[in-house]
């Protein structure tokens, strides 16, 4: 992924079908922050004033060097929202994404 992104999420947390909070890092104008938390309000908040959210693991002793993922999205469906690596899905859910 060559398209520069504002948030990169390596590990997630859901209760009852949506994320309850994620652990990732953010963009802080040429380097990045240390892990940070975001809850799902937050993350729909960011998505919806036009950040860049992708999925992946930071490379080890590579400082700000990252393996990058799947474009995080935000979907309407059935009057929800929902946050997703996918189009066809229902609930939250980050493909590739591990649970902490």
């Amino acid at each position: 992924m060559s398209e520069k992104f504002d948030v990169i999420i390596e590990a997630v947390r859901y209760k009852n079908g949506q994320i309850l909070i994620a652990r990732g890092y953010e963009r802080r104008g040429a380097t990045f922050s240390d892990r940070v938390l975001l809850d799902r309000k937050t993350i729909i908040d960011r998505i919806k004033n036009k950040k860049v959210f992708v999925t992946g693991q930071r490379k080890k002793l590579l400082g700000g060097t990252f393996e990058v993922g799947k474009s995080v999205k935000l979907i309407k469906h059935d009057s929800r929202e929902i946050i997703s690596t996918s189009d066809d899905i229902s609930r939250d859910e980050l493909e590739g994404v591990p649970a902490f």
